[in-house]
C-alpha cells in the first residue's frame, strides 16, 4: 500500500492532512521564514537555501521572498534566476532547465484538487500533476503555470500568462489561456 507521499508525487489523489507530509511541509515553512527575512548574499541565506532545496545543479539565484510547500520537489538546472514573489507550489515534481528566468509574481502549481465537492470539502483530497520547463526558458511577470504543463527549450511566456496546456520550444506564447503566438528561429 502506498503512502500519501508517494500517492502525491505519483499524481494520485491523497490526504495533505498526511502527518509525515504536515512535517514536511512545516520544516519547509520554517525554512522559507528564515529564507525571506535575510539578504540574499549572506551566509544564511546561502544555508537555508541549500536545505530548502536539495534539487541542483547550482545554488539557485532566487530575491526573496520566495514560497513554496517542500522545496524537495523542486529540481534546477544550472544558471537558476527567479525574481520577487515567485511560489511554487511542489506537491509533485517541478523541473526547470538550464538559463531558465522567472519575472517577479510567478506561480507555478502542480497542485489541484478534485471538482467533486464531497472529496474536495469532506474527505481533503488534493492531487498534483509533474510541470516541466525547458532549457533557456523566460517566463514573464505575474504568469501562472497550470498542473502537468510542460514548456518547450528556448520559449518565451508573455507577462500574465495563464498556462494551461503544454507550450512547444521555441515561441513566444501569452495570453490567457496561452496560446502561441508566433516562432522563435534561433
Amino acid at each position: 500500500m502506498k503512502t500519501e507521499k508517494e500517492k502525491m508525487l505519483a499524481g494520485e489523489a491523497y490526504l495533505a492532512s498526511d502527518n509525515e507530509l504536515f512535517e514536511e511541509h512545516s520544516r519547509c515553512r520554517e525554512l522559507l521564514m528564515q529564507l525571506n527575512q535575510t539578504t540574499r548574499h549572506s551566509d544564511t541565506w546561502k544555508s537555508t537555501l541549500e536545505s530548502l532545496l536539495p534539487n541542483r545543479v547550482d545554488l539557485p539565484q532566487i530575491n526573496p521572498p520566495f514560497y513554496c510547500d517542500y522545496g524537495s520537489n523542486i529540481i534546477f538546472g544550472k544558471n537558476f534566476y527567479a525574481n520577487y514573489n515567485c511560489t511554487v507550489l511542489d506537491v509533485n515534481t517541478v523541473e526547470f532547465g538550464d538559463n531558465v528566468m522567472l519575472a517577479p509574481n510567478v506561480q507555478i502549481y502542480t497542485a489541484g484538487h478534485p471538482l467533486d465537492v464531497k472529496q474536495r470539502v469532506e474527505e481533503g483530497v488534493e492531487f498534483g500533476l509533474p510541470i516541466k520547463i525547458g532549457h533557456n526558458v523566460w517566463i514573464g511577470g505575474g504568469a501562472i503555470v497550470c498542473p502537468g504543463v510542460s514548456i518547450g527549450d528556448n520559449t518565451v511566456i508573455g507577462a500574465g500568462s495563464v498556462v494551461t496546456k503544454d507550450i512547444p520550444a521555441n515561441v513566444l506564447a501569452a495570453g490567457n489561456p496561452c496560446r502561441v503566438l508566433k516562432e522563435l528561429h534561433q
